[in-house]
Formats: structure tokens, C-alpha cells, sequence
């Protein structure tokens, strides 16, 4: 299974709904990176995606995106795969 990294903070409700979907999709370890505790994460998440917003989801090498990214993502069938392939 992929490795996946979340950007994270403690408060998110699409935070919470990512991380649901990622186990239920077999995912048992996201790497947390909680940018409301470190403000040099969130000035890296940002150089590195260019969004502002969490979650910001890596999967392997591939950045997802955030919450919407991912269930649209599922919805096409194209989660799964990445999650094996990565």
C-alpha cells in the first residue's frame, strides 16, 4: 500500500472525511503534517502545492489535492490503483 501524506490541522472536518475514506480504502498509516502547530509545514505545503486549504493529499510521489480531489478521484475509480501502484 501507498504511502500517504496529509496535510492536516486539528479542527477540519474534511480532514476527518479524507482520512475516513483513505481507511476505508485500506489505507492504515497517513503521515499527519498538522500545520496549525507548525507554520514552517504550512509555508512549505503552500510553496509545494499552491493551495492554501486543507487537507492537501499526497499519495506516493502524486499530489491528490484535498478532499473533493480525492472523493472525485474514488469516483472514477482512479483511488485505488494509485494507492496500489504508488
Amino acid at each position: 500500500m501507498a504511502h500517504v501524506k496529509m496535510y492536516t490541522t486539528l479542527v477540519c472536518p474534511f480532514c476527518v472525511r479524507a482520512k475516513m475514506l483513505l481507511k476505508q480504502r485500506g489505507v492504515d498509516q497517513i503521515d499527519e503534517i498538522r500545520v496549525d502547530l507548525n507554520p514552517a509545514e504550512r509555508q512549505h505545503m503552500m510553496a509545494t502545492t499552491g493551495r492554501r486549504t486543507v487537507p492537501q493529499i499526497f499519495i506516493g510521489d502524486t499530489h491528490v489535492g484535498g478532499c473533493d480531489d480525492l472523493i472525485a478521484l474514488d469516483q472514477k475509480g482512479g483511488l485505488l490503483p494509485l494507492l496500489q501502484a504508488a
